[in-house]
């Protein structure tokens, strides 16, 4: 079974309900006054399991790392889940969906999203399972990132105090989230570390 999830962040079909996976300081329905929990991290809750293969991609910020994620996961001998970080019409980007390629960059670029991959097939090779492709995040760039959509930035014009706290906390949640998947990355899986 080979498994893609389009992650747009938004309950679009149903009118853009705050949901799990809604990031944490977005706007939705339900959630006016800004979310004020972080969104689920499936991609890591389905590699609990150790047998599926698990990756996050962004075509816009690495078509190359896009392509060899499905190629991986289509040769994987089980289960796969591709994680694709998908802007939508409900995000607002400025300019519009047009510019959703430069907006999925600018997502990893900044630290809000990031690339990865969990092959279980790599453990019987004495290697680390777990790999970071995402290069080490300009988090100079996270403000400017959510400003780009109006699912942020429509919080600043209505609670500009909470929206202000809630960027600040989104940002030390993504940069917590980083330092989590460099740990997770550096583990020695080798024979000498058993």
């Amino acid at each position: 079974i080979n498994v893609l999830v389009l992650d747009t962040e938004v309950y679009s079909n149903t009118g853009g309900q705050a949901s799990k996976s809604t990031p944490l300081g977005a706007q939705a329905q339900f959630a006016h006054a800004g979310k004020a929990t972080g969104k689920k991290n499936l991609g890591l809750m389905m590699a609990t399991y150790g047998h599926i293969y698990v990756a996050q991609i962004a075509m816009g910020s690495n078509k190359a790392h896009a392509l060899k994620v499905m190629q991986e996961a289509e040769a994987y001998p089980g289960p796969s889940l591709i994680i694709a970080y998908s802007p939508c019409i409900a995000h607002g980007l400025k300019g519009g969906l047009v510019n959703a390629q430069s907006e999925e960059k600018l997502a990893v670029d900044s630290g809000y999203y990031h690339l990865w991959r969990y092959n279980p097939s790599l453990e019987a090779e004495g290697k680390n399972p777990f790999i970071l492709d995402s290069k080490a995040p300009n988090f100079e760039l996270f403000q400017q990132f959510i400003g780009h959509e109006v699912r942020f930035n429509a919080l600043g014009r209505s609670f500009p105090e909470r929206a202000k706290m809630l960027f600040e906390q989104a940002e030390e949640q993504a940069k917590n989230t980083y330092k989590h998947y460099k740990r997770l990355a550096s583990m020695d899986y080798s024979d000498d570390a058993k």
